[in-house]
């Protein structure tokens, strides 16, 4: 729960210099699926928080952004999804999103070499004003 609000407060904080006005029409945040961020939480904080700071947004979407991995040995690009994995070893990810080269290996050529290319973390897909 902490970790969410952790969160709403940077988009706010980004928020905050990005409409000067302190009014937007929509903002469209992307979860990534690795951290398993409860979005309910998020939710709530981030209106809370935007209440706070005076910031107006009229509507907040949230896109869920899949893994992409990619292997640096051979450039083999794939997907997993999390409830795929060991409940221990999504938690672990789940902090430590980097601890995934622990437990997977490319499926193509087996290396451990392989980066996260999409489906960590938070990002603002979109805001209009």
């Amino acid at each position: 729960m902490v970790h969410e609000w952790a969160l709403a407060e940077s988009i706010v904080n980004y928020l905050s210099l990005e409409l000067p006005g302190k009014k937007a029409e929509k903002v469209v945040i992307g979860l990534g699926r690795l951290q398993s961020i409860e979005q309910d939480i998020l939710d709530f904080a981030l209106r809370e928080l935007l209440v706070q700071a005076d910031i107006h947004v009229e509507e907040i979407t949230y896109v869920i952004i899949e893994p992409k991995l990619r292997c640096r040995a051979c450039g083999y690009e794939w997907k997993i999804l999390p409830e795929e994995l060991n409940e221990e070893i999504a938690e672990m990810i789940h902090f430590v999103p980097e601890a995934i080269h622990s437990f997977l290996t490319c499926p193509r050529c087996g290396s451990r070499d392989f980066e996260i290319e999409e489906g960590r973390g938070i990002t603002i897909v979109e805001v209009i004003k």
